[in-house]
């Protein structure tokens, strides 16, 4: 069988194969030789990237780790679900696969860091911003753009209080300055950040060209938290996404994250610094010059 790229809940149904194999004391070698499987077989089990759509193998493993009752049932259904991310269906197949599989983290997630270097992050993008920056870079179909501008908004869902997830953003001064757009465009992006920088679940933090060379100059990260399963660090570039989920490389962006926080401004000071930033760079007709303009 072929290995599936794994997402968020095939990671937890893997997840809880592997506490039910260590409630029921045994190791992954146990399992195999019970199983008559590869001891590679279920090692893929475990890590997400097999038992999809595949109730039969699942239950097997099931049996022999002596799972009853309700959380049979449960990891059962999470078999099903694998393939079926959700909310995704609302946007059919035209998002690139990394894409989707993204979206369907950050549905999970209850706890998120984020550094950009160059951009807003798209979770705290406003509409015009988010046009003007995949128009900018000429490198999407013009059939396709409003349709990942409404992809990108919808995801913006997941920053409601009321869902309990938390959110930390370390945004580089330089992401603030660059122009994408005109200059509305920019000064509406600027006083958004603002207005979401001061919901409870959102920590926005300013990382100041004046600290110079820092942690984060290998790139944009984003480092996930789930509650059923293992921390995962998502890459992106132009041509390929990563999902990073080794015990070392989760450590190494954590590690990042802290030492962003030991040399960016607090919430409230990075607040002054965005709305600073917005006077000078792209003042309203009555920031100019002190008379409203009608």
């Amino acid at each position: 069988m072929r290995d599936r790229d794994t997402t968020v809940r095939s990671r937890e149904l893997g997840e809880g194969l592997r506490r039910a194999m260590e409630k029921a004391q045994l190791t992954g070698q146990d399992a195999a030789r019970t199983l008559g499987w590869s001891q590679s077989r279920v090692s893929r089990l475990l890590s997400g990237k097999r038992g999809g759509n595949d109730e039969v193998e699942v239950s097997a493993f099931l049996a022999v780790c002596r799972v009853t009752g309700a959380e049979r049932k449960r990891l059962l259904g999470l078999c099903h679900e694998v393939g079926t991310p959700g909310w995704l269906q609302q946007h059919g197949s035209r998002l690139p696969r990394q894409l989707r599989t993204l979206i369907d983290h950050e549905d999970k997630a209850v706890r998120t860091g984020d550094f950009q270097p160059m951009v807003v992050p798209g979770l705290l993008q406003t509409p015009e911003y988010a046009r003007a920056l995949l128009s900018g870079t000429g490198t999407l179909p013009a059939a396709e753009i409003e349709g990942r501008v409404r992809a990108r908004l919808d995801r913006q869902r997941v920053l409601a209080a009321s869902h309990g997830r938390q959110f930390t953003y370390f945004l580089h001064e330089f992401a603030l300055r660059l122009p994408v757009g005109d200059s509305e465009v920019m000064s509406g992006q600027l006083h958004h950040l603002l207005r979401l920088s001061v919901r409870k679940n959102i920590s926005l933090r300013v990382v100041p060209a004046a600290a110079g060379v820092h942690a984060g100059v290998a790139g944009a990260f984003k480092l996930m938290e789930f509650p059923e399963f293992s921390p995962v660090v998502y890459l992106d570039s132009q041509t390929a996404s990563l999902f990073l989920e080794a015990p070392e490389e989760i450590a190494a962006h954590r590690l990042v994250l802290e030492r962003l926080a030991d040399i960016s401004p607090d919430a409230g000071q990075s607040r002054e610094l965005i709305a600073r930033l917005a006077v000078e760079l792209y003042p309203q007709p009555e920031e100019r010059d002190g008379v409203a303009h009608e």
